[in-house]
């Protein structure tokens, strides 16, 4: 889709002029992708503000995917990419380099200035993310795509999980079905925690056996194309006592809080202050310390940030997810996650769909 990242680079070449620099050395992987539609380890691009075409840099592993996938940008075979686009910097007399100083280390920051001869460097600061936080017609179907896939995983996958079972082979279950439907890869480790397990939300999955009367949360995500899924649904074996059914409801509620509060122009921090005021008001404000959800997108974890203290204002396109949680220390604990899309009518459309509901196995 040469098309889209050519308008994504205009709009990037904007917030380059604004900042007052000739051009910007892009080095973040995602960034680079964003731009130009490459996927690789190491890549990077020299974006002028005007005039002449962005110049993209890999190495000779990559050259043949650059060629395919970025047929419009100039393109540098070199396996010292940022040192070569440097030197290019100097050759093409520009002044101010803007760089993405959140990225870049102090070491290659030192060879960047050795190599950009009569060139200054100024920070860019986290541009093309913030870029990338609305999504076009493209990301957002590949984002959708992502989501039914790990839906249609968790389906498949449902009526397998019996006591017995350990975390580790229920979470290699759910990544092997994720693969026979057509995913890339898991988008993250997956999370498969089991009883008091629960109570850690990043807990690895381990050996423990599932058992009856235990609640298992599972996190788990299909990468397709590059955009990245994320969903998590707690589910009961065999039995499901009160204190589980009250934490459950308890999620549950403020999930449905925090859906409800999004809208277009709504500030991030709402969102969360919505869905985490329905769990301090039941007593549990020390049994949930996370963020109440993030964007979604080429990364796992982007821009925006839905937390306590979190500034800025969610608009149209903007795909985030909403994830309470209740963790009760040694006893075990509930997380209900769904990755939705903001609309510019009025409240976020769901692209995961799995049940909410308590499901007991």
């Amino acid at each position: 889709m040469p098309e889209a990242h050519a308008a994504r680079r205009r709009r990037a070449q904007r917030l380059i002029r604004e900042s007052g620099a000739d051009a910007a050395l892009i080095t973040a992987g995602p960034n680079v992708r964003y731009l130009t539609g490459l996927a690789s380890s190491n890549a990077a691009l020299l974006l002028p503000a005007d005039g002449e075409r962005a110049l993209l840099a890999t190495d000779s592993r990559y050259t043949g995917a650059a060629q395919r996938d970025a047929p419009d940008v100039e393109l540098l075979t070199e396996r010292f990419i940022e040192a070569k686009l440097a030197t290019e910097a100097s050759r093409r007399g520009y002044r101010t380099l803007a760089f993405e100083a959140h990225e870049m280390t102090v070491e290659r920051h030192e060879e960047l200035v050795a190599r950009a001869e009569g060139v200054v460097t100024q920070p860019f600061g986290q541009q093309i993310e913030t870029l990338r936080m609305v999504k076009d017609d493209e990301e957002i179907e590949k984002l959708t795509e992502a989501c039914r896939l790990t839906d249609a995983a968790l389906a498949e996958i449902l009526p397998k999980i019996r006591p017995g079972m350990t975390e580790r082979t229920l979470a290699t279950l759910l990544d092997h079905a994720m693969a026979l439907l057509g995913a890339e890869r898991p988008a993250f480790d997956t999370i498969v925690a089991s009883g008091p397990n629960g109570a850690t939300p990043h807990h690895a999955p381990g050996g423990r056996a599932l058992e009856r009367g235990d609640l298992v949360t599972m996190d788990f995500g299909a990468l397709h194309e590059g955009y990245h899924a994320d969903m998590t649904r707690t589910v009961a074996i065999g039995a499901v006592a009160d204190w589980q059914r009250d934490i459950y409801d308890l999620v549950a509620t403020a999930q449905r809080a925090g859906v409800a509060a999004l809208s277009d122009g709504v500030e991030a921090g709402a969102v969360d202050a919505a869905a985490r005021e329905v769990i301090e008001a039941a007593g549990h404000a020390g049994h949930f310390q996370h963020g109440l959800g993030h964007g979604v997108g080429l990364e796992i974890h982007e821009a925006p940030m839905l937390g306590y203290g979190r500034t800025g204002r969610l608009t149209d396109r903007v795909p985030v997810t909403v994830e309470p949680g209740v963790y009760l220390p040694d006893r075990g604990g509930v997380r209900i996650e769904d990755v939705l899309v903001v609309t510019a009518d009025g409240g976020a459309r769901f692209l995961t769909s799995t049940t909410r509901e308590l499901l007991v196995l």
